[in-house]
C-alpha cells in the first residue's frame, strides 16, 4: 500500500489538501518517530529522577496546578482529564473537519516536544487511516488552553469511551475497537494533557475555511464576469493600467482574471451607451482583490500554526527543560479567522448587489428576469433570499476574538474565543457560497435575454455545464431545488 509519509518539512494548506484528497493512508517518517521516542524517554527519566512538581504531569490542572499527584496515580490523572473535559454540546462537527483534526493532532504531536508515547500517536494514525472519526461537538472550547472540550471528545475513543462514526454509522467506540482487535489505550503521564491541549479544532476549521475561500474567490470572479457581461458592463475598469498604479496583488489578479474570462465575448466588445457601471461591477478588482489578499494572509498564519506543537507543558530534551507556557492560546488564529469571515462576507455582499442590479429592469433586461412580469414574479425572491443571507453574515462578522470570559477560578483569565471565531467563520463560508450560487442562477438567466449575442467561449462553456443542472426559467416555478442545485454545482465543478 502506498503511504503519504509525514516528515519535518513544512506543510502547506495546499499540501494538506493534497493528502486529504488523495485518500492515501499516512505514516510517520523515521525522523519523526525518533523524535517522539526520544522525548518520551526523556520525560520518563525526568519523572523518575526528580521530585520537582511538573504542571499537568505530576499536578492537577488549571487552578488545581498546586495539588501534587502521586506516581501511582499519574495514569488515572490523565484518564480522568479526558473524561472530565468531554463536555462538548451542540451540533456534531462535520466529518471532514474531524478528519482534519486527527491529521493536525498527529502532526502536532510528531515534533517531539509533547512527551507522548509512540503507541498513542500510532492509534491516532490508525483512526485516520481506517476512517474512524470520533464524534465531536461544536460548542465548548474557549480557544485558550487549546480546544479542551472538542479535543477531549476526539480522544475519548482512544480509551474505548465515547462514540465514533465508521462506515457511515455512529457507534460506541468500544465496539469498533473490538472489531479491529485493538485494546483501549491506558494513558501514561502527560499524554491526556498533550491530547487535549492544542489548537487542532480551531485550526481544522480554519484550514477548511481557507480551502473553501480560495474556491469561492475563484467562483466570485467567474460569476462576477458573467454578471458583468449579462448586465452589458464595461471592460475598461479591468485594464492593467488602473491596477498597476495601486499595486495590491489581489486587485491586479482579479482584474486579469475577469479580462481573461471575458476574452472573445461579443457582448463586452459592443459599444456602450453608459459611461460607468455601478460599484458592484466596476469595483470587483478592488473588492474581490482585497479578499484574495486576506485569504493569503490568513493562510500564512494557519500554516505557521499547523507546523507547530501547541500543547503544554512543552518538553525540550536537548535543553533539559520542561516549560509550562501558553502555546495552546488561540489568539493568533482567532484574529485571523475573524478577519477571513469579514473578507468572505464582503464577497457575498457585493454579489447580492449584482443580483439586485440584474433584476432591476435596467439596460434592456426585463424586470425580475422573466418575459412576462406581473403574472410572473420571476427572480424577485431569490434576491430576497440572498439579502437575508448577507444580513446574517454581517451579524456573524462581530469578532469573537474581542471577547474573553475568565475560567478555572481565574487561572485562565484571558481566552481567545478562537473556537467561536472558527465555527462562525464556517457559517459565513457556507452563506457566501449560497449567495454566489444565487448570483449564478440570476446571471445565467439574464444572459439568455442577450441572445443571439454571446459571451466568451469560457463563460459559454460554464453556462452550458450549468444548464445541465438548472434550466432557463420561462414561467414561475418552484425555485428552491434550483438554488440547491446551483450550490452543488459550485462544489462539484
Amino acid at each position: 500500500m502506498e503511504y503519504h509519509h509525514l516528515s519535518s518539512e513544512r506543510l502547506t494548506i495546499a499540501g494538506l489538501k493534497e493528502i486529504l484528497d488523495s485518500g492515501k493512508p499516512v505514516a510517520l517518517s523515521e525522523e519523526l518517530r525518533r523524535r517522539i521516542v526520544r522525548c518520551r524517554e526523556y520525560l520518563d527519566r525526568k519523572i523518575k529522577d526528580s521530585d520537582q512538581p511538573v504542571y499537568g504531569i505530576t499536578t492537577g490542572f488549571g487552578s488545581l496546578c498546586d495539588i501534587s499527584v502521586g506516581g501511582d496515580e499519574l495514569s488515572q490523572l490523565q484518564r480522568n482529564l479526558v473524561m472530565s473535559h468531554s463536555c462538548g454540546t451542540g451540533e456534531q462537527v462535520p466529518s471532514e473537519i474531524v478528519r482534519l483534526m486527527l491529521l493536525l493532532k498527529i502532526r502536532s504531536l510528531s515534533y517531539g516536544y509533547s512527551g507522548v508515547r509512540m503507541e498513542t500517536v500510532e492509534r491516532l494514525i490508525d483512526f485516520y487511516n481506517n476512517g474512524i472519526l470520533p464524534v465531536v461537538y461544536r460548542q465548548g472550547s474557549l480557544g485558550a488552553s487549546g480546544d479542551l472540550a472538542p479535543l477531549a471528545h476526539l480522544s475519548l475513543p482512544l480509551l474505548g469511551l465515547g462514540e465514533v462514526e465508521h462506515d457511515g454509522r455512529r457507534r460506541p467506540s468500544a465496539e469498533v475497537l473490538e472489531e479491529f482487535g485493538w485494546k483501549p489505550l491506558e494513558l501514561q503521564s502527560k499524554e491526556g494533557l498533550a491530547l487535549l491541549n492544542g489548537t487542532q479544532f480551531m485550526s481544522a476549521y480554519g484550514v477548511q475555511a481557507v480551502i473553501d475561500a480560495r474556491r469561492l474567490s475563484d467562483w466570485a470572479d467567474r460569476i462576477g464576469a458573467l454578471s458583468l457581461d449579462a448586465f452589458d458592463g464595461r471592460i475598461e475598469p479591468f485594464y492593467d493600467e488602473v491596477h498597476v498604479i495601486r499595486a495590491h496583488p489581489g486587485q491586479l489578479a482579479t482584474a486579469r482574471a475577469v479580462r481573461s474570462l471575458l476574452e472573445g465575448s461579443e457582448l463586452i466588445r459592443r459599444p456602450k451607451k453608459h459611461v460607468q457601471d455601478p460599484y458592484s461591477f466596476r469595483c470587483m478588482p478592488q473588492v474581490h482583490g482585497a479578499t484574495k489578499d486576506t485569504i493569503d494572509y490568513v493562510a500564512g498564519v494557519l500554516e505557521t500554526e499547523i507546523n507547530s506543537p501547541t500543547d503544554n507543558p512543552t518538553i525540550f530534551p536537548d535543553e533539559d527543560m520542561i516549560i509550562s507556557a501558553g502555546n495552546f492560546h488561540g489568539q493568533p488564529i482567532a484574529l485571523a479567522m475573524d478577519f477571513l469571515a469579514i473578507a468572505l462576507a464582503e464577497l457575498g455582499s457585493i454579489s447580492e448587489r449584482r443580483i439586485y442590479k440584474l433584476i432591476s429592469g435596467s439596460r434592456g433586461l426585463p424586470h425580475f428576469l422573466v418575459a412576462n412580469p406581473g403574472l410572473n414574479s420571476g427572480f424577485m425572491i431569490p434576491q430576497y433570499t440572498a439579502a437575508s443571507i448577507v444580513s446574517q453574515s454581517k451579524g456573524l462578522c462581530m469578532p469573537a476574538s474581542v471577547d474573553s470570559i475568565p475560567s478555572s477560578q481565574g487561572q485562565e483569565d484571558h481566552v481567545s474565543m478562537g473556537a467561536n471565531a472558527a465555527t462562525k467563520l464556517r457559517r459565513v463560508v457556507l452563506n457566501t457560497e449560497r449567495v454566489l450560487a444565487i448570483e449564478l442562477f440570476n446571471a445565467a438567466q439574464a444572459l439568455e435575454f442577450r441572445r443571439p449575442a454571446r459571451t466568451s467561449p469560457a463563460l459559454e462553456n460554464l453556462v452550458a455545464d450549468y444548464r445541465r443542472r438548472v434550466p432557463f426559467i420561462d414561467n414561475d416555478t418552484v425555485m428552491y431545488p434550483y438554488i440547491e442545485a446551483s450550490v452543488q454545482f459550485l462544489r462539484e465543478r
